[in-house]
């Protein structure tokens, strides 16, 4: 497969300058993020976009920029919004709770509260307040936002209160008393921890569904909410500039949702069964995707490109560590942290060192150090993983990074936020 695009996709795509080149030559390159931001926005623009951004039917934004530089692109006003409501509204296990007209309380970083603030402050013409109020914090009539603090990590018995009492808000205003969840799974977790810890689980209210998306969430981080919440808990997956792509249903099988969209995937590297996920995509009619890399990596049930068999999405592109064996990603390690032991909550390896040692920090959902068995196992196994020696720590706390996400992997070139 070649992934060249259909006649009807060229068709689609004949007037923006950036692909004009393409197609005289018959010929789709892959599309890299610099070659998007080059000339932009004119290497874009065409009569019709122009007229629907003047008309605002389409605006210009950026990317969340949380693994990658930010990028700005052009889109139809909700673009992503629109696209998770249409997901969840057709989703097999979890639709039932989008038809019941379910609140959406969404719990992920906090730049994304302090974006709806934003909008909102603007609409009314003020500056957005520095602790934005319950009322500045509904992105429509269904969602509202809970995260007021960089790292939750540092949640205190306030904060929790506070967005317990905001979920039971949310809840009661459906007349069954249910309400749909949409979180960072980090967060969530950091959430139920401290509420337990607090003696305030039983003012949890219970959700009827949980969609985690944003960000890779690790195997850990799903057992330990699904051992905490009885229903559907579904993963999404997606980008500001494409919209969602595959959902997950409760047992953790992906499913794809390639509406207006195809896929392709290609080695990261000479036989490996890492792949770079390149995406083409007319669903955005303002800026459509040709042969675009995404910058995220996949691993297949069988090991071959086949788009139809992802098995899991394992990290990004740009954060691969390279190994006598190949490329490692997140994923992989996730997977030895997961098998080896289950009490691991956050975890960061450090490399770069001496003789390129490796070091694992970890924290635990209970608090406590792994025991030296657990440990050894784990040290092992990255010396395995990364041809690395390496030894265990227990952290009380791993910081988060200014995007409100973790990062899994410091190197001395590109140390994870908020430590050397």
């Amino acid at each position: 497969m070649n992934g060249q695009p259909t006649a009807e996709v060229v068709d689609r795509i004949r007037d923006i300058p950036i692909y004009r080149a393409s197609i005289e030559q018959g010929h789709f390159p892959i599309l890299e993020k610099p070659e998007i931001a080059r000339g932009f926005p004119d290497n874009w623009m065409t009569p019709a976009l122009a007229a629907a951004l003047e008309a605002g039917q389409a605006e210009f934004v950026l990317s969340t920029g949380t693994n990658h530089a930010r990028m700005q692109i052009i889109r139809p006003p909700y673009f992503l919004l629109n696209s998770y409501y249409r997901l969840w509204s057709e989703h097999p296990e979890i639709a039932a709770t989008w038809e019941q007209g379910c609140r959406r309380v969404s719990l992920t970083t906090v730049l994304a509260t302090e974006h709806v603030a934003r909008v909102n402050a603007r609409k009314r013409g003020e500056d957005p307040a520095p602790e934005p109020a319950l009322s500045d914090r509904w992105l429509d009539d269904r969602t509202v936002y809970l995260n007021l603090r960089l790292d939750p990590a540092r949640w205190q018995r306030a904060d929790v209160e506070r967005m317990l009492g905001e979920i039971e808000e949310a809840r009661l205003a459906h007349p069954e008393g249910r309400y749909h969840l949409d979180c960072s799974g980090y967060h969530l977790a950091h959430l139920v921890r401290k509420a337990v810890e607090w003696g305030l689980w039983e003012r949890f209210p219970q959700p009827a569904s949980i969609v985690h998306a944003y960000e890779y969430t690790p195997v850990n981080v799903v057992r330990y909410l699904r051992a905490h919440f009885d229903c559907p808990i579904v993963d999404l997956f997606g980008s500001t500039e494409l919209g969602y792509l595959y959902y997950s249903d409760r047992t953790g099988r992906y499913r794809p949702y390639l509406d207006r969209m195809s896929v392709e995937l290609l080695p990261v590297a000479p036989g490996s069964e890492i792949y770079s996920l390149i995406v083409t995509s007319v669903r955005n009619p303002y800026m459509p995707l040709v042969r675009y890399r995404s910058g995220d990596c996949v691993r297949t049930l069988d090991g071959s490109p086949d788009p139809d068999r992802i098995a899991r999405f394992c990290g990004r592109e740009k954060e691969l560590l390279t190994s006598p064996r190949g490329p490692v990603a997140q994923g992989d390690l996730d997977d030895l942290v997961g098998g080896v032991a289950p009490r691991i909550f956050l975890h960061r390896l450090h490399v770069g060192g001496p003789d390129d040692e490796a070091v694992l920090r970890c924290t635990t959902f209970d608090g406590s150090p792994l025991d030296p068995a657990e440990a050894e196992a784990l040290a092992d196994g990255v010396r395995r993983l990364t041809g690395r020696r390496c030894h265990v720590e227990h952290r009380e706390h791993l910081p988060i990074g200014k995007s409100g996400k973790y990062a899994w992997l410091a190197t001395d070139g590109r140390p994870a936020d908020g430590e050397a």
